[in-house]
């Protein structure tokens, strides 16, 4: 298996996974305590606005973030599908990308101003494990508060998938 067909599938996972926690906040998030609720959603927004301010390194464009934090809790109906959107986005990079440039060093400036120097597959890399930690803080409130989160394993991602048609 190559680096990029493993990030491919790893990647499919992280939308994977950010869609059956997304789906569980939008049926049940309503039920969580404010000050649960509210760290739910500040939590996927930071991991947000990270992805968006890597997508932009993967392009080599300005963001505009000056921070990895939300202001504000992100409001789930303008949260829920930019993130869907983002995993697309992200999903379609790495497939189009030839192999050589996932090694390709991209220098950009993190938002605390220090320079900072990735490949393309550490940046993707970073990303899904980013995403996989936060996506775990916020299954442990829902376990809290309810007695189960959704799955999210990289396992489990591949058996469901491999056992849709098509």
């Amino acid at each position: 298996m190559s680096v990029q067909t493993l990030l491919i599938s790893m990647l499919g996972y992280k939308a994977w996974a950010d869609k059956e926690l997304i789906g569980e906040l939008a049926k049940r998030g309503h039920e969580l305590p404010h000050d649960k609720w509210d760290s739910a959603l500040r939590l996927l927004g930071h991991a947000h606005i990270v992805d968006r301010i890597f997508v932009a390194h993967l392009q080599r464009s300005p963001h505009g973030y000056t921070s990895t934090e939300p202001a504000d809790v992100p409001r789930p109906e303008v949260l829920f599908p930019a993130i869907e959107e983002t995993d697309r986005w992200l999903v379609d990079h790495a497939r189009r990308l030839q192999p050589d440039a996932l090694a390709e060093q991209v220098a950009f400036s993190f938002t605390d101003g220090f320079a900072g120097v990735m490949s393309r597959e550490e940046m993707l890399g970073h990303l899904i494990a980013h995403g996989g930690y936060h996506r775990g803080e916020i299954g442990q409130i829902l376990t809290q508060q309810f007695g189960s989160s959704p799955p999210d394993t990289f396992t489990g991602y591949l058996r469901r998938t491999a056992m849709r048609p098509g």
